[in-house]
């Protein structure tokens, strides 16, 4: 692949060359090319030619354009460039091993980054008591909205038989493994894994909980998130094995909940909040989804009653001894469901929309809150000294 650029009388040296390539990043792990390993050689003729090898890390990478046109981009932009050529090669095992220990060290078993001492990363939970009440949409917004106002985001589709998250975020290609790394494809800004991209068609996932728990270590161990400011995890509904799990594998990881406003929906979706009180998670808050309905007149109808929401915010404050605030309302808007179905979230195609400025007030809500130890238990013990 070739490109050509107006020649001048300064030709480039080769440390101009590597400069200007620490600058490409791998579109996946978010790293230099140079840091990666991945600049085998860089050469410049007298007349401005430049020619660069670089190593992929698999055959047939889905980023290969991306990289090539980075790659093209940066050197072209120097002055005396006159052509840029790419060659691409593959890594050896050799290389792809050292990539992956510069990436995750030398440990045989991978640990989960989100449950080591001084981690960073907020873990959310998106859970719900019933189906139905639009976790899913949920989760996919709030994820968007937190990725365009420049947070590193990530979204684990934990909801092994409903899975829907790729569809819903535009996800387009597929993960790229990397020795015994994963690399989570990225759509809207937001890395993603499901399985869904690990099962053929729309063929249904029949495991038992063993299963669920090794898929959702590996998920967590052996995808490569880099260093992710929010981690959202979208749930099955109710308390079943994935949530006993993830409170396992992610102690530290905190419960929102989502209902609507029907008194049915409010009553199932306290006791999704309330395995708080047994796994030692924190409940960061209630979200009401369908909460209203704006009508062509102006005025508006709650076709789902009105309070859910309230009512579980405030049952579980009592519960668990600490305020659980009501984060916000979203009415319904038809283009929440179609932004869904077309893969593009309504707090990207739509800001303005009344159901993205709620949704978008409560990501702003999850991403500024400082941690702190309210409504976590801490490791006390009464002494008769």
């Amino acid at each position: 692949m070739t490109t050509s650029t107006p020649s001048t009388d300064h030709t480039p040296v080769a440390a101009d060359l590597r400069r200007a390539l620490s600058g490409v990043l791998d579109p996946e792990i978010h790293r230099p090319i140079t840091e990666l390993g991945m600049v085998k050689d860089v050469t410049v003729d007298p007349d401005g030619t430049v020619t660069v090898s670089i190593c992929l890390t698999v055959s047939g990478c889905p980023m290969r354009d991306r990289i090539t046109a980075d790659t093209t981009a940066a050197l072209s932009a120097l002055p005396g460039v006159r052509e840029v050529r790419i060659e691409l090669d593959v890594m050896s095992d050799e290389q792809r091993t050292a990539l992956r220990r510069s990436l995750r060290g030398d440990a045989a078993e991978p640990a989960i980054p989100f449950a080591e001492p001084g981690s960073l990363t907020r873990v959310y939970c998106v859970t719900s008591g019933k189906g139905g009440v639009g976790k899913s949409s949920v989760t996919v917004n709030l994820a968007a909205a937190m990725a365009d106002s420049g947070l590193s985001v990530g979204v684990l589709d934990a909801d092994i038989y409903g899975h829907s998250v790729p569809r819903m975020l535009g996800v387009d290609t597929g993960p790229t493994q990397v020795e015994k790394m994963i690399m989570p494809p990225r759509a809207n800004g937001v890395k993603v894994i499901s399985i869904g991209m690990f099962t053929p068609g729309n063929a249904p996932v029949v495991w038992r909980g063993p299963m669920l728990h090794r898929a959702l270590r590996q998920f967590l161990a052996d995808v490569y998130w880099g260093d992710l400011d929010v981690l959202l995890l979208d749930l099955p509904p109710g308390t079943g094995d994935i949530a006993i799990s993830v409170a396992q594998l992610l102690p530290d990881s905190e419960l929102l909940i989502v209902t609507t406003p029907q008194p049915a929906a409010a009553e199932v979706a306290e006791r999704a909040g309330a395995i708080a009180l047994q796994t030692g998670q924190r409940v960061v808050g209630v979200v009401e989804n369908m909460s209203w309905l704006l009508l062509p007149d102006g005025s508006r109808t709650e076709p789902f009653g009105s309070g859910g929401g309230q009512t579980v915010a405030d049952s579980l404050s009592r519960k668990v001894g600490t305020r659980i605030p009501l984060l916000g309302r979203i009415p319904l808007d038809p283009r929440l469901r179609e932004a869904g179905d077309t893969g593009a979230p309504l707090v990207l195609t739509a800001p303005r929309a009344p159901a993205a400025t709620a949704l978008r007030t409560i990501a702003t809500t999850l991403s500024v809150r400082p941690r702190g130890l309210a409504g976590q238990p801490l490791p006390l013990s009464l002494s008769r000294d």
